[in-house]
């Protein structure tokens, strides 16, 4: 009967030691509730800023993109307008330097209608015309081609007419037609020949 008395206690000593277990379980789940909540609750807040600081810096790239893009259009328009007015003005410094041998031709024509001097108007016109060719040598790298008396060339050099000449030992230019002009070391325009060939 002891025995059993001391198996009843026992017994009722486990039952009390389960409730107890019974009881704090719960407030433990609820301790364990509390700091998820609070851990999640901080990720929360933490995310939300990376979410906010993310946003300034998207804002921050979309402003400078557009603030690029306008730049580079601004550029482009100038590259443009500087272009056309390259274009536009692009003989300008050639037409300036021209502007004193037109007035020196408005000047001798005049002077002809004033005098009847013919050598002094054709004085007048050659110094012109040496004004210009000059200034379009030296300002322009721009020079005519003397021919007369010189080897044909056909690469600066087109032949109009020929003839046999006695004692020529190779083609050579007799007269000139229309005068060839070279630009910078470049043919821009053949001289137009008489070309004289040795007589076979």
């Amino acid at each position: 009967m002891e025995d059993e008395k001391n198996l009843s206690e026992e017994l009722s000593e486990k039952d009390e030691q389960q409730e107890v277990l019974e009881e704090k379980e719960p407030s433990l789940e609820c301790d364990d509730e509390k700091k998820e909540e609070a851990e999640i609750g901080k990720k929360t807040a933490e995310l939300e800023e990376t979410i906010k600081t993310l946003e300034e810096e998207i804002a921050n790239l979309k402003n400078e993109l557009l603030l690029k893009a306008a730049d580079t259009e601004n550029y482009r328009k100038r590259l443009l307008k500087d272009k056309e007015n390259a274009v536009k003005y692009a003989n300008e410094s050639l037409l300036k330097d021209l502007l004193d041998p037109i007035d020196n031709f408005s000047r001798a024509i005049e002077a002809a209608s004033k005098s009847s001097d013919f050598e002094a108007l054709r004085s007048g016109v050659a110094m012109t015309e040496n004004q210009i060719l000059s200034l379009l040598k030296n300002n322009w790298g721009l020079e005519r081609m003397s021919s007369e008396g010189q080897p044909f060339d056909p690469q600066t050099m087109e032949a109009y007419q020929a003839e046999e000449v006695e004692g020529l030992e190779k083609e050579t230019v007799l007269q000139v037609y229309q005068e060839g002009y070279i630009l910078n070391g470049k043919v821009i325009r053949t001289s137009k020949v008489k070309v004289g060939k040795p007589k076979a």
